[in-house]
């Protein structure tokens, strides 16, 4: 377990009418440090990510973010989505305002910012995701891979302490998907605390500190991507891994 959690779950409970999505959820996330979440469809892992960031409410058990416990709602509850940056598959950006607009909203309506100091904020980030000279247009002008990573230049304007990302390449061209590991993995090697639900088996072999596999609500495995992929131990993740690496 990570010495010095910066994000700590502990026997957390989910459940959506009947069914029991999450079960008795144990997991730190240490500062720094990468955790991929792997699993089959329905297995709890968005949940999981969701409830880190407040998204979804749990029954039962604790989740602490540096120490604290998560906030009910209002300002705090606004406070701590701005420390926990969430990165989703379908980007929501808002699609009458710029892209330079996106990434400075949130800096000026939670963080307080004046406009010019966010908009400066927005284009050094805009160029760490490759997308300086982008920052004029709307996000209709932009290709889904692009359009994602001003979604994450967006969540780290908030000068997050952990990003959470659900599936942030599933609604991408395949073509397209490299473009936003690479920012990923940039991230990651800059010491950013990051939970990232994905199934892109070779970002969690390369970027993954621990790889976590769920199924059926529960954390089956967690280990090192070397050990994981390697030799993993439930059948679980013994039949999981033979379907998506034979292709």
């Amino acid at each position: 377990m990570a010495v010095d959690p910066l994000i700590e779950l502990r026997g957390v409970n989910k459940h959506f009418g009947d069914l029991h999505v999450l079960r008795n959820i144990d997991l730190a996330v240490g500062r720094g440090e990468v955790v991929v979440v792997i699993g089959p469809s329905g297995s709890g892992k968005s949940t999981l990510c969701r409830v880190i960031n407040r998204l979804e409410t749990i029954e039962s058990g604790t989740i602490t973010l540096d120490g604290e416990p998560l906030p009910e709602e209002g300002k705090e509850l606004a406070r701590l989505r701005a420390e926990v940056g969430m990165v989703f598959q379908s980007f929501n950006l808002f699609a009458h305002k710029t892209v330079l607009a996106n990434v400075s909203l949130a800096q000026i309506k939670v963080r307080g910012r004046k406009r010019a100091e966010a908009d400066k904020r927005s284009l050094e980030l805009l160029d760490r995701v490759g997308l300086a000279d982008q920052a004029p247009k709307f996000p209709a002008q932009l290709s889904g891979g692009q359009q994602q990573r001003v979604a994450i230049a967006r969540a780290l304007a908030m000068d997050p302490k952990a990003l959470l990302f659900d599936e942030p390449t599933s609604a991408l061209d395949p073509e397209m998907i490299n473009e936003v590991l690479e920012v990923m993995r940039q991230l990651a090697r800059e010491g950013m605390t990051m939970v990232v639900v994905t199934h892109e088996m070779g970002f969690a072999r390369s970027a993954a500190n621990r790889v976590v596999f769920m199924a059926d609500g529960q954390i089956v495995e967690d280990r090192t991507p070397e050990r994981f992929f390697t030799a993993p131990e439930s059948d679980r993740a013994k039949d999981f891994l033979s379907k998506i690496l034979k292709h």
